[in-house]
C-alpha cells in the first residue's frame, strides 16, 4: 500500500516540483529586469560611469534577449528543456556575480547583456517545461500562477531595488538573485523530468539570431549617439546601412533554412503583425517610462527622492500594468479585442499628454495621477494584443506566432528605451545650454520624452485596427485568464487551447 501511495504522490511531487522552479525562476528574472532601471544612479556614483553609458545596461539586456528568446527555445526543444533551462540558470548565476564584482561600466554593461540571454532562456524554456510538466486543468491553473509569479516580480522589483540600495548596496540585488537561480538549479534536477520536441528539425537557425543582433545593435547605438555624431554624420549612416544590409540577409537566410528562426510566412498575417507590433509598442512605452522616472526621481535636480523612495514613487506605473491585465479579460469578451486595445493606447496617449506639461514645480503628487492611468491604458492594450498574437493562427501556428510576439516584447524594451534616453538627454543638454537652469533642463528632458511615448502610443490606436475583434463563442476560459495574467512576461499560446478560427468566421472581424 506505501509503495502505491508513493507512486501515486510521484505525479504531484513532479508537478509541485517544475511550478515551484519555473514561478521562483520567473520571478526573480522579472524582478530583476525591472530593479536595475533604480540601480543606475547608485551604479552611477559608484563605477563613475555616466548615466548614459550606463542605458546600455538596459537596453544591451533586451537586445540579446530579443536575438536569443526563439533560439534558446528551439534549443530546449532540441537538447532538452530541462538541460537548457539549468544552462540558463547558470549563466544567470554567471552574470549577477559578474555585475556583483563590477568595478566599471564595462562588466556592468557586459554582465547585463549575458543576462538578456539567461533571462530569455530561463523564461522561454521554463514555460515549456510547464506546459510538458503539468496536464489538464492543471496546466491552466500553473501557467497562470507563473504569469502571477512572473507580474508580481515585475511589479515588485524597483521596490526590491530601491530597498537593497539602501541595505546592502545596488550589489546585494544581484548576490541574493544569484543565490536563488543557484539554489533552483538542485531543485529542477531533482524534481523536473527532461522533455524534448522528437518532431521538431534538430537545425538551430543560428545565422538568423546573429542577424538579428546585426538589426538590432547598430540601429539601437545609432538612435543612442545620433545626437552628438549628427545624424546625418558618417558614422550614424554607417550604422544604420548595416541594420538595413542585415535585415536583408536576414530575410534571404530565414527563406533557406530548414527550422527559421522567424516564419516569414507569418508576416503576411496583419493580425499577427498588428498584435505584436502593438505588444512591442507597449513593452517599449512602459520600460522607457520607468527608466526616465527613475532617472527624474533620483536627479537632485529633479525629486531627488532616494532608491528606497525611487522604488515606491515607481510602483503605480510597474504594478498597474500587471494588476490591470488580468481584470480585462471578460470585457475583451463583450466589446472584442480590437476596441480594447485601441481604447487602452488613447487612455495611455492622454496620460503621456499629462506628463508631457511636467514643470521644474512639480511634486510627487502631480505624477501618481498620470502614472496610474498610463499604467490602466497599457495594460489594456496589453493583455488582448498577448492574445490576439496566437488566436488568429492555426494551432500548427501557435508556437511560431508567439516566437514573433515574444521578439517583439524585447524589441520594444531595447529600442523605445534607447530612443526615449536619447530624446531625454538631448532635450536636457540642449536647454542647459541656453542657459536654463539645472532643474528646468531636466524637466524639459522628460517632458519631451513623454511628447515621444505618446506619440507611440498614438500610433498603437491605428495598429488596433489592424488586430480586429475575437468574440469566442463561450464565457472566459481559464486559458484567457492564464494568457492575460502572463502577458507581461511572455505570450500564453491560447490558439492550441481554443482552437483556430473556423474558416470563414475571421477572428479579426471589424465592428
Amino acid at each position: 500500500m506505501g509503495t502505491g501511495a508513493d507512486a501515486a504522490a510521484a505525479p504531484a511531487r513532479a508537478a509541485g516540483g517544475v511550478l515551484a522552479a519555473t514561478c521562483v525562476s520567473a520571478f526573480v528574472v522579472n524582478a530583476n529586469t525591472s530593479a536595475v532601471s533604480i540601480l543606475l544612479p547608485a551604479i552611477s556614483q559608484d563605477t563613475g560611469a555616466s548615466l548614459a553609458t550606463l542605458q546600455w545596461a538596459v537596453t544591451g539586456y533586451s537586445l540579446v534577449g530579443a536575438a536569443v528568446i526563439v533560439t534558446s527555445g528551439a534549443l530546449g526543444d532540441i537538447f532538452g528543456r530541462r538541460r537548457v533551462f539549468i544552462g540558463g540558470l547558470l549563466l544567470f548565476v554567471v552574470s549577477c556575480v559578474l555585475i556583483a564584482l563590477a568595478d566599471g561600466a564595462g562588466l556592468v554593461i557586459g554582465g547585463r547583456a549575458i543576462q538578456g540571454a539567461a533571462g530569455s532562456t530561463i523564461l522561454a524554456c521554463g514555460l515549456s517545461l510547464l506546459s510538458a510538466g503539468v496536464s489538464g486543468a492543471a496546466q491552466m491553473r500553473s501557467v497562470s500562477l507563473w504569469g502571477a509569479a512572473s507580474a508580481a516580480g515585475a511589479a515588485t522589483g524597483p521596490l526590491l531595488g530601491g530597498v537593497l540600495v539602501d541595505v546592502t548596496g545596488w550589489q546585494g540585488l544581484f548576490w541574493i538573485d544569484a543565490g536563488i537561480a543557484a539554489g533552483c538549479v538542485p531543485l529542477t534536477l531533482r524534481t523536473v523530468r527532461e522533455s524534448r520536441d522528437p518532431s521538431r528539425p534538430r537545425s538551430v537557425d543560428l545565422a538568423g539570431t546573429a542577424l538579428v543582433a546585426a538589426v538590432l545593435v547598430p540601429f539601437v547605438f545609432a538612435v543612442t549617439e545620433g545626437a552628438d555624431w549628427g545624424w546625418l554624420s558618417a558614422p550614424t549612416l554607417v550604422c544604420f546601412g548595416i541594420s538595413v544590409v542585415a535585415v536583408v540577409g536576414f530575410v534571404l537566410v530565414e527563406k533557406r533554412v530548414r527550422a527559421p528562426l522567424i516564419d516569414l510566412a507569418l508576416l503576411r498575417n496583419p493580425f499577427l503583425v498588428g498584435a505584436s507590433v502593438a505588444i512591442l509598442v507597449v513593452a517599449g512605452c512602459i520600460n522607457a517610462l520607468m527608466y526616465v522616472c527613475s532617472l527624474y526621481f533620483q536627479n537632485p535636480e529633479g525629486l531627488g527622492m532616494t532608491p528606497l523612495e525611487a522604488g515606491v514613487a515607481t510602483l503605480p506605473a510597474a504594478a498597474g500594468i500587471v494588476v490591470t491585465a488580468p481584470l480585462i479579460t471578460p470585457v475583451v469578451h463583450k466589446v472584442g479585442a480590437r476596441n480594447v486595445i485601441a481604447g487602452g493606447f488613447v487612455i495611455a496617449t492622454a496620460a503621456f499628454v499629462v506628463l508631457a506639461l511636467v514643470r521644474a514645480s512639480w511634486e510627487y503628487a502631480a505624477f501618481v495621477g498620470p502614472l496610474v492611468v498610463v499604467a490602466v491604458g497599457l495594460g489594456l492594450a496589453n493583455g488582448p494584443s498577448s492574445s490576439v498574437a496566437t488566436s488568429c493562427v492555426t494551432e500548427d501556428e501557435v508556437g511560431a506566432a508567439s516566437g514573433i510576439s515574444n521578439m517583439g516584447r524585447y524589441v520594444g524594451a531595447a529600442v523605445l528605451t534607447a530612443v526615449t534616453a536619447a530624446v531625454f538627454n538631448a532635450a536636457a543638454t540642449k536647454r542647459q545650454a541656453a542657459g536654463a537652469a539645472a532643474a528646468e533642463a531636466l524637466a524639459s528632458g522628460f517632458s519631451r520624452a513623454a511628447v515621444g511615448l505618446a506619440l507611440f502610443c498614438a500610433f498603437g490606436i491605428a495598429l488596433a485596427l489592424l488586430v480586429g475583434r475575437i468574440r469566442p463563442s463561450g464565457p472566459p476560459s481559464a486559458a484567457d485568464y492564464a494568457a492575460a495574467a502572463a502577458a507581461g512576461s511572455h505570450t500564453i499560446a491560447t490558439g492550441a487551447a481554443h482552437g483556430p478560427p473556423a474558416p470563414g468566421t475571421a477572428p479579426p472581424d471589424t465592428p
